[in-house]
């Protein structure tokens, strides 16, 4: 009879070791590291549409955006899904125009700022990570 009940314990121990360890793989999926990226506005339009996708992937993420970011030095933080560093960000303003930005270092930058110039992106640069150590 005592052996019924230590065995009794053990599969119940091992059934609650699964459940958790499947419970927390499931959560590791959910929980996947995001970057914070911002986008700066100093166009004159405003940005209606982001959207980030892996390096030359057509299918692209849209990000929510409250409402359009206006133009003349407005920002935004956005929580950009967990995946590799290397994204192409996709940025549609409010007059229809669409930019695409390859192959953006999202862990050597944390943002975008987006500036009016001849031919569209020429003047846009990455804003540059800066520790809070430097």
């Amino acid at each position: 009879m005592h052996l019924t009940r230590i065995s009794a314990f053990v599969a119940t121990f091992a059934v609650a070791a699964a459940i958790l360890f499947v419970g927390n793989a499931k959560a590791d999926d959910e929980h996947k590291p995001v970057h914070h990226f911002r986008i700066v506005n100093a166009t004159f339009d405003s940005v209606t549409g982001l959207a980030f996708a892996p390096p030359q992937d057509p299918v692209f993420h849209d990000m929510n955006l409250a409402a359009p970011l206006q133009g003349g030095l407005t920002s935004i933080t956005v929580d950009v899904p967990g995946g590799g560093c290397m994204r192409d960000v996709r940025v549609t303003f409010g007059n229809g125009r669409t930019l695409i930005y390859p192959n953006l270092d999202l862990c050597r930058s944390d943002g975008l700022r987006l500036t009016a110039g001849v031919r569209g992106a020429r003047g846009s640069v990455p804003l540059v990570f800066q520790s809070p150590a430097e």
